[in-house]
């Protein structure tokens, strides 16, 4: 019987866990950044910053993040959808409560992160989904719901071979934006 994602990722190793979520939201920060640029809000390099860091503790485990100062950080710059009248503030949000999500994994507040991550990164794509196609009923069928689910899959296929370090990081990152586009299509 083949797992699920969802089981799969809470199988995962804390440091590969950590590693998911990062390759994730590499995918899926790019629509916070964008919507930072069209609305003149949130901090993008925050963000990046906070994001490099945590692929800076992957490589090398003895590097300090002071999670709980970050966690703070980010949970400042999440946009409120009431503040907001355009669609892209929900992917915005997804990227920020999943870069939240990793933080509260690291520290160990929230052991299931991971998992948190990849249903927020696929839920945005459900959201892109149901919004620009109405009418589709079966939005599992889509393409792009398709590519997020055999990326994750691939992703997590990636992970169980992986040995920590930089040449893992170099490669999940390659992974990640090596089709030029974020997890909703949008063209980096």
């Amino acid at each position: 019987m083949k797992l699920n994602i969802f089981q799969r990722v809470r199988e995962l190793e804390h440091w590969q866990a950590v590693a998911f979520g990062a390759t994730l939201l590499e995918r899926s920060l790019p629509n916070y950044e964008l919507f930072c640029e069209l609305t003149d809000s949130g901090d993008p390099k925050l963000c990046r910053n906070v994001l490099d860091s945590i692929w800076g503790w992957l490589a090398n485990p003895k590097s300090k993040i002071n999670l709980a100062l970050q966690q703070e950080k980010v949970d400042a710059v999440i946009p409120e959808v009431g503040e907001h009248d355009n669609f892209g503030v929900y992917p915005a949000i997804d990227a920020g409560m999943s870069l939240s999500a990793l933080l509260a994994l690291m520290s160990g507040e929230d052991p299931q992160g991971a998992v948190v991550i990849s249903k927020l990164s696929q839920g945005s794509v459900d959201a892109f989904i149901q919004a620009t196609e109405p009418e589709l009923e079966e939005v599992k069928e889509h393409p792009l719901m398709q590519w997020e689910i055999e990326f994750q899959s691939e992703l997590l296929d990636e992970l169980a071979e992986a040995k920590r370090g930089s040449e893992c990081n170099k490669r999940l990152r390659q992974l990640a934006t090596e089709e030029g586009i974020t997890n909703i299509g949008i063209e980096l």
